[in-house]
């Protein structure tokens, strides 16, 4: 048993995950994104009936998990849900539904960010690093030192919704080699004029840019939610938590679309046998004043529920 979860990870809006998984309280939920094993652990210790399975990309989540016999833990990347599923069960991806719930609380655990030489933070001298785990083909270095001005534009600005991502391009390719977190964060500081910088360091939008593209986050959320709904039985949930508005606006897009059914183009002649909605939607959930008040980080968290309704 490696470290606590609440020294490796504070998991945000336990108590909602919780409430939101009651209904499936005797079947498997999978955390996709087990870090500490802070929500895991609140659902082993709040149903005693449920098993979980734990995925995390991170070797270091792994290490440090805590042990209890109705937790099982895989490392893999959560847009490979299905497999793991299978794997654990003894059966095929192909198979069909084999899980009552699914909870994906997407970004970086505050370990990640804690622990320097992982290169996650702008506050922190590290090297540029930023993978999430060994399945990463390239690190933050990489990209920060070899992209053109032009590709470092496309992520700064499509990644960090950055306002002025193609200076910001510009001053890293001039100031190369960037060999650290400090000289980066210190880098982009200095291409931001002061009277337009906005509250919070102003590194924070490009290193949140680089960690998306490095680890391809957004491709394995898109990949994550369809294994996510593929892999539950109707009347299974999936619970989502995200950190910034485009994790956000897919999972919404993702739980929408699911809830619509599919839709054909007005002037088909037939429509009325079209596919059933797979998802009924149980909402929007935000952070109390007061778990703000007691974890900052959970500023930013928007939670996301539904339920399945058609296999």
């Amino acid at each position: 048993m490696g470290q606590t979860s609440s020294t490796y990870h504070n998991p945000v809006m336990v108590s909602e995950v919780v409430d939101f998984m009651e209904p499936v309280a005797g079947g498997i939920i999978v955390d996709g994104t087990f870090g500490g094993g802070g929500h895991a652990l609140a659902l082993l210790d709040r149903f005693p009936e449920v098993t979980v399975i734990g995925i995390d990309r991170d070797p270091d989540a792994i290490a440090n998990a805590p042990v209890h016999p109705r937790l099982s833990l895989v490392q893999a990347n959560f847009a490979e849900l299905m497999e793991v599923v299978a794997g654990e069960r003894g059966t095929e991806p192909s198979d069909g539904p084999h899980v009552d719930g699914v909870l994906l609380d997407l970004g970086i655990s505050s370990h990640q960010v804690d622990t320097a030489e992982r290169g996650f933070s702008f506050r922190r001298a590290g090297p540029l690093d930023m993978r999430m785990g060994p399945d990463t083909a390239l690190d933050a270095s990489e990209l920060v030192n070899e992209w053109d001005v032009d590709r470092l534009t496309s992520i700064f600005h499509d990644y960090g919704e950055e306002r002025f991502a193609r200076r910001i391009a510009r001053a890293i390719v001039a100031a190369r080699p960037v060999d650290d977190t400090e000289k980066l964060a210190a880098v982009v500081a200095d291409a931001i004029p002061a009277a337009a910088r906005r509250p919070g360091h102003p590194a924070r939008r490009i290193f949140q840019a680089l960690r998306i593209a490095v680890n391809d986050e957004l491709g394995a959320l898109a990949a994550g939610l369809d294994a996510a709904i593929g892999a539950i039985r109707p009347g299974g949930r999936v619970v989502v938590i995200s950190y910034h508005s485009l994790e956000d606006r897919l999972v919404k897009q993702r739980f929408v679309a699911g809830a619509a059914g599919r839709t054909f183009p007005p002037d088909l002649p037939v429509r009325e046998y079209g596919d059933a909605a797979e998802l009924r939607l149980l909402g929007r959930t935000l952070p109390s004043t007061k778990e703000i008040e007691k974890n900052p980080r959970a500023r930013s968290a928007v939670l996301r529920a539904a339920e399945k309704v058609t296999s």
